[in-house]
Protein backbone atom coordinates (compact mmCIF):
# COMPACT_ATOMS: atom_id res chain seq x y z
CA UNK A 1 0.00 0.00 0.00
CA UNK A 2 1.04 3.59 -0.48
CA UNK A 3 2.82 5.14 2.45
CA UNK A 4 0.63 8.23 2.22
CA UNK A 5 -1.67 8.54 5.22
CA UNK A 6 -5.37 8.71 4.37
CA UNK A 7 -6.02 10.45 7.67
CA UNK A 8 -5.19 13.87 6.20
CA UNK A 9 -8.33 13.75 4.07
CA UNK A 10 -10.39 12.62 7.05
CA UNK A 11 -9.06 15.50 9.16
CA UNK A 12 -10.08 17.91 6.43
CA UNK A 13 -13.66 16.60 6.60
CA UNK A 14 -13.73 16.88 10.40
CA UNK A 15 -12.70 20.53 10.22
CA UNK A 16 -15.42 21.68 7.85
CA UNK A 17 -17.97 24.32 8.77
CA UNK A 18 -21.25 23.46 10.46
CA UNK A 19 -23.05 23.87 7.13
CA UNK A 20 -20.70 21.42 5.44
CA UNK A 21 -21.01 19.03 8.37
CA UNK A 22 -24.79 19.19 7.97
CA UNK A 23 -24.39 18.25 4.31
CA UNK A 24 -22.30 15.25 5.34
CA UNK A 25 -25.03 14.19 7.78
CA UNK A 26 -27.62 14.50 5.01
CA UNK A 27 -25.59 12.20 2.73
CA UNK A 28 -25.03 9.63 5.47
CA UNK A 29 -28.71 9.92 6.42
CA UNK A 30 -29.75 8.90 2.93
CA UNK A 31 -27.28 6.00 3.04
CA UNK A 32 -28.77 4.88 6.37
CA UNK A 33 -32.32 5.04 5.02
CA UNK A 34 -31.47 3.07 1.89
CA UNK A 35 -29.59 0.44 3.90
CA UNK A 36 -32.54 0.11 6.30
CA UNK A 37 -35.23 -0.09 3.63
CA UNK A 38 -35.27 -3.88 3.44
CA UNK A 39 -34.48 -4.49 7.11
CA UNK A 40 -34.28 -1.73 9.76
CA UNK A 41 -32.65 -4.00 12.37
CA UNK A 42 -28.84 -3.56 12.47
CA UNK A 43 -28.50 -6.81 14.45
CA UNK A 44 -29.55 -8.76 11.37
CA UNK A 45 -28.59 -6.23 8.67
CA UNK A 46 -24.80 -5.97 8.54
CA UNK A 47 -24.88 -3.30 5.83
CA UNK A 48 -27.01 -1.06 8.05
CA UNK A 49 -24.72 -1.75 11.02
CA UNK A 50 -21.73 -0.70 8.90
CA UNK A 51 -23.39 2.58 7.92
CA UNK A 52 -24.35 3.26 11.55
CA UNK A 53 -20.67 2.86 12.49
CA UNK A 54 -19.78 5.31 9.70
CA UNK A 55 -22.38 7.78 11.01
CA UNK A 56 -21.11 7.57 14.58
CA UNK A 57 -17.52 8.08 13.39
CA UNK A 58 -18.71 11.29 11.70
CA UNK A 59 -20.23 12.39 15.04
CA UNK A 60 -23.77 12.17 13.69
CA UNK A 61 -26.22 12.49 16.64
CA UNK A 62 -28.12 9.35 17.62
CA UNK A 63 -31.47 11.10 17.05
CA UNK A 64 -30.44 11.83 13.47
CA UNK A 65 -29.47 8.19 12.97
CA UNK A 66 -32.83 6.98 14.29
CA UNK A 67 -34.77 9.45 12.13
CA UNK A 68 -32.85 8.40 9.03
CA UNK A 69 -33.62 4.74 9.64
CA UNK A 70 -37.30 5.60 10.21
CA UNK A 71 -37.39 7.30 6.80
CA UNK A 72 -36.89 3.91 5.18
CA UNK A 73 -40.50 3.05 5.95
CA UNK A 74 -41.76 6.51 5.03
CA UNK A 75 -40.60 8.92 2.37
CA UNK A 76 -38.18 6.47 0.72
CA UNK A 77 -40.71 3.66 0.45
CA UNK A 78 -41.92 4.86 -2.94
CA UNK A 79 -38.47 5.71 -4.34
CA UNK A 80 -36.05 3.38 -6.02
CA UNK A 81 -32.57 4.57 -5.16
CA UNK A 82 -29.70 3.07 -7.13
CA UNK A 83 -26.08 2.90 -6.07
CA UNK A 84 -24.11 3.98 -9.14
CA UNK A 85 -20.40 4.58 -9.62
CA UNK A 86 -18.96 7.02 -12.14
CA UNK A 87 -15.35 7.24 -13.26
CA UNK A 88 -13.42 9.98 -14.97
CA UNK A 89 -10.51 12.35 -15.01
CA UNK A 90 -9.57 15.58 -13.29
CA UNK A 91 -6.96 18.02 -14.55
CA UNK A 92 -3.73 16.50 -15.90
CA UNK A 93 -5.37 13.09 -16.27
CA UNK A 94 -5.82 12.55 -12.51
CA UNK A 95 -8.15 9.66 -11.66
CA UNK A 96 -11.53 10.28 -10.00
CA UNK A 97 -14.22 7.85 -8.81
CA UNK A 98 -17.64 9.13 -7.73
CA UNK A 99 -20.08 7.02 -5.70
CA UNK A 100 -23.73 8.07 -5.85
CA UNK A 101 -27.19 7.22 -4.56
CA UNK A 102 -29.82 8.41 -7.01
CA UNK A 103 -33.46 8.08 -8.01
CA UNK A 104 -32.81 9.91 -11.30
CA UNK A 105 -29.89 8.57 -13.32
CA UNK A 106 -30.15 11.18 -16.08
CA UNK A 107 -29.99 14.03 -13.58
CA UNK A 108 -27.04 12.55 -11.74
CA UNK A 109 -24.93 11.70 -14.77
CA UNK A 110 -25.66 15.11 -16.30
CA UNK A 111 -24.73 16.99 -13.13
CA UNK A 112 -21.49 15.05 -12.71
CA UNK A 113 -20.47 15.40 -16.35
CA UNK A 114 -21.15 19.14 -16.34
CA UNK A 115 -19.29 19.70 -13.07
CA UNK A 116 -16.21 17.82 -14.20
CA UNK A 117 -16.02 19.49 -17.61
CA UNK A 118 -16.30 22.98 -16.07
CA UNK A 119 -13.25 22.17 -13.92
CA UNK A 120 -11.00 20.82 -16.66
CA UNK A 121 -12.03 17.19 -16.21
CA UNK A 122 -14.17 14.70 -18.05
CA UNK A 123 -16.40 11.71 -17.39
CA UNK A 124 -15.00 8.39 -18.59
CA UNK A 125 -16.26 4.94 -19.35
CA UNK A 126 -16.78 2.32 -16.59
CA UNK A 127 -13.42 0.81 -15.71
CA UNK A 128 -11.33 3.66 -17.14
CA UNK A 129 -9.63 4.45 -13.81
CA UNK A 130 -10.94 1.95 -11.23
CA UNK A 131 -8.08 -0.46 -12.02
CA UNK A 132 -5.82 2.10 -10.31
CA UNK A 133 -7.68 1.72 -7.00
CA UNK A 134 -8.21 -1.01 -4.42
CA UNK A 135 -11.57 -1.43 -2.69
CA UNK A 136 -10.73 -1.65 1.01
CA UNK A 137 -12.40 -1.34 4.37
CA UNK A 138 -10.72 1.36 6.48
CA UNK A 139 -11.13 1.76 10.22
CA UNK A 140 -9.28 4.63 11.91
CA UNK A 141 -8.80 4.54 15.68
CA UNK A 142 -7.23 7.26 17.81
CA UNK A 143 -4.05 6.39 19.69
CA UNK A 144 -4.33 6.49 23.47
CA UNK A 145 -2.07 5.64 26.41
CA UNK A 146 -4.08 2.45 26.99
CA UNK A 147 -3.99 1.37 23.36
CA UNK A 148 -0.35 0.88 22.47
CA UNK A 149 0.93 -0.42 19.16
CA UNK A 150 1.55 -3.98 20.40
CA UNK A 151 -2.02 -4.27 21.70
CA UNK A 152 -3.39 -2.87 18.48
CA UNK A 153 -1.33 -5.30 16.43
CA UNK A 154 -2.64 -8.19 18.53
CA UNK A 155 -6.23 -7.02 17.99
CA UNK A 156 -5.68 -6.82 14.23
CA UNK A 157 -4.28 -10.33 14.10
CA UNK A 158 -7.18 -11.71 16.15
CA UNK A 159 -9.72 -9.88 14.00
CA UNK A 160 -7.97 -11.11 10.84
CA UNK A 161 -7.58 -7.60 9.47
CA UNK A 162 -5.72 -7.40 6.17
CA UNK A 163 -3.25 -4.65 7.05
CA UNK A 164 -2.37 -2.29 9.88
CA UNK A 165 -0.51 1.02 9.96
CA UNK A 166 0.54 3.21 12.87
CA UNK A 167 0.47 6.91 11.93
CA UNK A 168 1.28 10.00 14.01
CA UNK A 169 -1.83 10.03 16.18
CA UNK A 170 -4.01 7.24 14.79
CA UNK A 171 -4.05 3.58 13.80
CA UNK A 172 -5.28 2.73 10.32
CA UNK A 173 -6.73 -0.76 9.94
CA UNK A 174 -7.43 -2.14 6.46
CA UNK A 175 -9.77 -5.00 5.61
CA UNK A 176 -11.22 -6.69 2.57
CA UNK A 177 -14.72 -5.40 1.71
CA UNK A 178 -16.11 -8.81 2.70
CA UNK A 179 -14.30 -8.81 6.05
CA UNK A 180 -15.11 -5.24 7.03
CA UNK A 181 -18.21 -6.03 9.12
CA UNK A 182 -16.45 -8.77 11.06
CA UNK A 183 -13.43 -6.62 11.90
CA UNK A 184 -15.65 -3.67 12.80
CA UNK A 185 -17.70 -5.80 15.20
CA UNK A 186 -14.52 -7.15 16.80
CA UNK A 187 -13.25 -3.66 17.63
CA UNK A 188 -16.67 -2.57 18.87
CA UNK A 189 -16.73 -5.56 21.22
CA UNK A 190 -13.35 -4.38 22.53
CA UNK A 191 -15.00 -1.07 23.42
CA UNK A 192 -13.14 0.97 20.80
CA UNK A 193 -14.67 3.95 19.01
CA UNK A 194 -13.81 4.98 15.47
CA UNK A 195 -12.70 8.20 13.86
CA UNK A 196 -13.50 6.68 10.48
CA UNK A 197 -15.19 3.43 9.46
CA UNK A 198 -16.05 2.88 5.83
CA UNK A 199 -15.33 0.91 2.67
CA UNK A 200 -13.29 3.16 0.40
CA UNK A 201 -11.56 3.22 -2.98
CA UNK A 202 -7.87 3.64 -2.14
CA UNK A 203 -5.42 4.55 -4.91
CA UNK A 204 -2.51 2.20 -5.54
CA UNK A 205 -0.29 5.18 -6.34
CA UNK A 206 -0.60 8.95 -6.01
CA UNK A 207 0.15 11.67 -8.53
CA UNK A 208 1.32 15.23 -7.84
CA UNK A 209 -0.29 18.05 -9.81
CA UNK A 210 1.51 21.22 -10.95
CA UNK A 211 0.99 23.99 -8.39
CA UNK A 212 -1.18 26.02 -10.76
CA UNK A 213 -3.61 23.09 -11.22
CA UNK A 214 -4.24 22.25 -7.55
CA UNK A 215 -6.86 24.97 -7.02
CA UNK A 216 -8.81 23.81 -10.09
CA UNK A 217 -8.78 20.22 -8.86
CA UNK A 218 -9.92 21.24 -5.36
CA UNK A 219 -12.74 23.29 -6.90
CA UNK A 220 -13.92 20.21 -8.80
CA UNK A 221 -13.89 18.12 -5.62
CA UNK A 222 -15.92 20.75 -3.76
CA UNK A 223 -18.45 21.10 -6.59
CA UNK A 224 -18.90 17.33 -6.86
CA UNK A 225 -19.32 17.05 -3.10
CA UNK A 226 -22.07 19.69 -3.21
CA UNK A 227 -24.22 17.56 -5.55
CA UNK A 228 -27.09 15.96 -3.61
CA UNK A 229 -26.72 12.57 -5.30
CA UNK A 230 -22.97 12.26 -4.67
CA UNK A 231 -22.06 10.21 -1.60
CA UNK A 232 -18.28 9.91 -1.88
CA UNK A 233 -15.50 11.09 -4.19
CA UNK A 234 -12.18 9.27 -4.40
CA UNK A 235 -9.06 10.36 -6.29
CA UNK A 236 -5.36 9.65 -6.68
CA UNK A 237 -3.99 13.18 -6.19
CA UNK A 238 -1.56 13.77 -3.34
CA UNK A 239 -2.62 17.19 -2.22
CA UNK A 240 -0.28 19.61 -0.43
CA UNK A 241 -0.60 19.27 3.32
CA UNK A 242 -1.89 22.81 3.77
CA UNK A 243 -4.83 21.99 1.48
CA UNK A 244 -5.68 18.80 3.36
CA UNK A 245 -5.72 20.07 6.90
Amino acid sequence: MSGHSKWHNIQAKKGKTDAARGAIFTKIGRELAVAAKSNPNPDTNSKLADVIAKAKAANMPNDNIKRSIAKAAGELSGKDYKELTYEGYGVCGSAVIIKTLTDNVNRTSGDISSTMSKCGGAMGKPGCVSFQFDNKGLIVIEKTAKLDEDTMMEYCLEAEAEDFRSEDDVYEVYTTPEGFSTVRRYFEEKGLSFLEADIKMIPQNYVTLPEDKVATFLKMLDKLDELDDVQNVYHNVELPEEDEE
